[in-house]
């Protein structure tokens, strides 16, 4: 080969090199990147709120009467059956001793009544001495009217004295038995004590289970005085629960009727599920741990798994619920790290071609993890998560997968 040729293949080889060298030093390095993938899958957006586990019904013993509440026969935890089990008696309450001046007024009574009813008496027995005066004139009348011998205004004269006759024996028949029970009334007021020793069993109030279940508490085990509706005991049935839970008034606003409910931290393993049943008219003003204010409402849930796959569970226990207010099984989905605001629209950061491409996309529902993506993306398409200052439109990126 000719020299000049061979030294001016050499000199262009040798541009080409630092040509190349300088492309590559100064060329715009890739920023390193986490991607993730859109892609479709079921999608549920849910209200996460605590709850409490309490017995549906709870039946409630109180004191039929004043009196003592003898020593409880039932303990916590036992088991009744209804119109069966002996659950509480009450003794009435004995009479009050009299001092000396209530005795001699409360005897002076009883021997003021029992003149009355002497008076009584003896009011009876001349009316009905009357009256059987009257009826035997009324009959002679009556007999001498048939033979033409007395006249008719003398019957009329005798019919009437019998009448006014029955009705002073009837008054006078009333008035003893007031009498009576005025001679009770006092001779009641004498009686001490000691009067309810003879038949114990017969002057105290037996109470029976009102219906089967356990026994949930006891006012006092011991005997004490009670009053008239005080509260003895309560009895319910263990496995009959139901869920409470308090939601901010505006996420009860977004729960559906009967919306499904997952259970979770309740203490036994896997979950459990639970379905709304109301949710109730009135909301509450609480104020929470950093001192805010809110409203909240309850919402009562029934458990849908059977008591031997939420064994343990009690009343009054801690639970946390997750209540789905809208599901869909195929959602196209995109994680909210990749989301970020471009003015009033929502926007992702694209991967194509090894660049970054910011392409606005159009969101329906979202949850704490994903959001579904209505337009501007497609299912397989990778996303920047956590884009850096140092994305933008068009730069150039080394992907890593998030996951």
């Amino acid at each position: 080969m000719h020299r000049g040729t061979r030294l001016l293949i050499i000199a262009a080889i040798g541009m080409l090199i630092v040509v190349s060298l300088a492309w590559t030093a100064f060329r715009p390095a890739p920023v390193p990147v986490e991607v993730a993938e859109v892609a479709r899958g079921p999608m549920e957006v849910t209200v996460d709120v605590d709850g409490v586990t309490r017995i549906r019904e709870v039946w409630e013993v109180s004191a039929p009467i004043s009196g003592t509440a003898l020593r409880s026969p039932v303990r916590e935890g036992d088991r009744v059956i209804a119109d069966e089990t002996l659950v509480a008696v009450v003794e009435p309450v004995a009479p009050s001793l009299l001092d000396a001046r209530a005795r001699s007024q409360a005897q002076a009574a009883v021997h003021e009544a029992q003149a009355a009813l002497a008076v009584a008496e003896s009011e009876l027995r001349q009316a009905e001495e009357d009256l059987a005066y009257a009826q035997g004139n009324y009959d002679r009348t009556q007999a001498l009217v048939e033979r033409g011998v007395a006249s008719i205004v003398r019957m009329e004269e005798a019919a009437q004295a019998l009448k006014a006759g029955e009705a002073a024996r009837d008054a006078a028949s009333s008035a003893l038995e007031m009498a009576q029970g005025t001679l009770e009334r006092a001779e009641a007021a004498l009686i001490g004590p000691e009067a309810g020793d003879e038949d114990a069993d017969a002057c105290c109030v037996r109470i029976l289970a009102p219906a089967d279940g356990v026994v949930l508490s006891i006012g006092r085990v011991s005997e004490r005085p009670v009053t008239a509706g005080e509260r003895l005991l309560a009895i319910g049935d263990p496995t009959d629960l139901e869920i409470v839970a308090d939601p901010l008034s505006r996420d009860a606003v977004r729960i559906p009727d009967g919306a499904r409910a997952r259970i979770e931290r309740w203490g036994g393993a896997g979950q459990l599920d639970a379905r709304l049943r109301r949710i109730e008219p009135s909301a509450y003003t609480e104020v929470s741990a950093l001192g805010i204010e809110e409203q909240r409402v309850e919402a009562i849930f029934d458990l849908q798994d059977a008591p031997a796959e939420r064994a343990g569970l009690g009343d009054g226990y801690s639970v946390r619920l997750h209540i789905i207010v809208w599901e869909a099984p195929d959602a196209l989905r995109v994680p909210l790290g990749a989301l970020f605001r471009r003015g009033d629209e929502w926007a992702v950061f694209a991967v194509r071609d090894g660049h970054a491409v910011l392409t606005p996309v159009e969101l329906g529902q979202r949850n704490d993890r994903i959001a579904q993506v209505l337009g501007g993306l497609e299912n397989g398409d990778l996303v920047i998560v956590h884009p850096g200052e140092e994305v933008s439109d068009g730069s150039l990126v080394d992907p890593v997968d998030a996951t």
